[in-house]
């Protein structure tokens, strides 16, 4: 039962509290003993009591004083081993047997006529005649006895105000200690135990959350989430859409599947490489991927100097791992950008939602690449895109001239001249405003004008193939 007082018989007693006894029990037995000589020591008066002790009336003392504190200590560990009721019972009974007690001689100390009795009553200044003053030792005695009594059910009680704390922060999410405290009986650390279960589940569940999110944002990245004004993938629902402004890029890798002397696995891994090298800087640029497709992606951004500086870090990055893989064959890349007005939204059906992109520019961006294919270029950029510029970005570029997606509008495309070798750029740059003159010329229908410039920027620039595509079919419209 709980109420057995038998320390001995615990198997999980502490050892600090054998030790306890053990010592309680050496100092009980002599204080015992050496009681009487303390109680020899103590002389009734006329006004009170006069203290005179030997040796052993101090020794008694001193074990009484030293074996009273280690029975304090011994009877407070049996209390917070017990449940809370019977905390409550067995620390409230010394206090209410000291104070029926107590109370019990404070009155009847009058109709006792030993020695003793009388030097208490002059300590006290207690008459038989006038129970005034006994009155106002019982509300003295009473009064202590109500503060005793509040401070031990508010030492007993206190850890149910750190519960209730601990339940409500747990009930809103916001315990991020890993250990709780409770402190209290032994009752109450079976609940501390329980309740750092608790939180040790919610936060183990809190870390899956935001495992499962950070996985989710691998399949739908979180600036698409934005871009429909939602918070979090659960918010996504099907036929949610948007239109805004943004700037696509699609960049494909030339020469993946080149080498013979890879297998299927390899060229798979060897893909994987360069698009772990490709879309980190998509990420650091403020884009995210919408798509892979074959051996490329297809990157959105907000802001189209985002996009031509993430394009040019790429190319960067590729050269990079070229260098790197000297046993492999080498990668080129294409890079094209358009600045349109997109939908952004989910499709699909119930049980299989995606979110992706509506719109034309996908298609354009395809008829962008094989333009950007045939005149060998590496970064390619609509007239659009080079609109939404800020007016103090500078970098190079060259006018190749036009491409019509539609019937009524023409869409000018820029070749991006910094992603080129200085060696290659230079002549480029020189020869610019001769090649530009002559695509000006090409497209009204001035072919001897525009061969004529063509024929003067090879001369200046003999390794531009776009130049070269330019001057061929300015001549065959000649020779028609």
């Amino acid at each position: 039962m709980y109420t057995n007082f038998a320390f001995a018989k615990n198997k999980g007693m502490k050892k600090s509290t054998k030790v306890f006894l053990i010592l309680f029990v050496a100092t009980f037995i002599p204080a015992i003993v050496l009681g009487k000589f303390v109680l020899a020591g103590i002389t009734p008066t006329e006004k009170g009591f006069s203290f005179n002790f030997d040796g052993r009336g101090i020794a008694g003392i001193v074990l009484i004083i030293t074996s009273s504190v280690l029975g304090f200590i011994l009877y407070r560990r049996f209390i917070m081993s017990r449940p809370m009721h019977y905390a409550i019972f067995f620390s409230s009974l010394p206090l209410l047997i000291f104070y029926g007690v107590s109370l019990f001689l404070l009155v009847e100390s009058a109709s006792y006529n030993n020695q003793t009795a009388a030097s208490v009553r002059g300590l006290l200044n207690l008459s038989t005649d006038n129970a005034y003053n006994t009155i106002l030792w019982a509300i003295l005695l009473t009064l202590i006895f109500i503060g005793l009594m509040f401070l031990n059910f508010y030492l007993l009680c206190k850890p149910l105000g750190r519960v209730e704390k601990i339940v409500a922060r747990l009930g809103d999410g916001r315990v991020k200690e890993s250990k709780l405290k409770i402190g209290g009986s032994k009752q109450f650390s079976n609940i501390e135990h329980s309740l750092n279960k608790i939180n040790s589940n919610y936060r183990s569940n809190e870390n899956d959350i935001k495992q499962a999110n950070i996985e989710a944002q691998k399949f739908v990245p979180k600036q698409f989430i934005r871009f429909l004004g939602k918070t979090s993938i659960a918010e996504l629902e099907l036929g949610h859409q948007v239109k805004k402004n943004a700037t696509l890029m699609s960049v494909k890798l030339v020469g993946l599947n080149n080498s013979d002397r890879m297998s299927l696995e390899e060229n798979f891994n060897f893909l994987n490489s360069y698009l772990n090298v490709v879309s980190p800087v998509v990420r650091r640029f403020g884009g995210f991927i919408d798509k892979y497709f074959g051996e490329g992606i297809l990157a959105v951004f907000g802001r189209a100097e985002n996009a031509i500086d993430c394009s040019h870090a790429i190319v960067r990055a590729v050269n990079i791992k070229n260098r790197q893989n000297k046993s492999l064959p080498n990668v080129d890349i294409r890079i094209c950008t358009i600045s349109s007005q997109v939908i952004f939204g989910i499709v699909g059906e119930q049980e299989r939602k995606l979110p992706t992109i509506i719109s034309p520019v996908t298609a354009e961006l395809e008829k962008l690449d094989s333009i950007c294919k045939l005149m060998g270029a590496k970064v390619l950029l609509s007239g659009r895109c080079m609109e939404l510029l800020p007016l103090n970005y500078k970098f190079s570029y060259r006018h190749i001239g036009s491409v019509t997606f539609t019937e009524k509008e023409k869409t000018l495309l820029f070749e991006d001249l910094e992603v080129l070798p200085r060696d290659r750029s230079a002549p480029i740059l020189k020869a610019k405003r001769v090649f530009e003159q002559g695509v000006l010329c090409y497209e009204n229908g001035d072919y001897h004008k525009a061969c004529d410039c063509f024929s003067d920027a090879l001369r200046i620039a003999p390794d531009d193939k776009g130049c070269y595509v330019y001057f061929n079919k300015a001549k065959e419209k000649l020779d028609r």
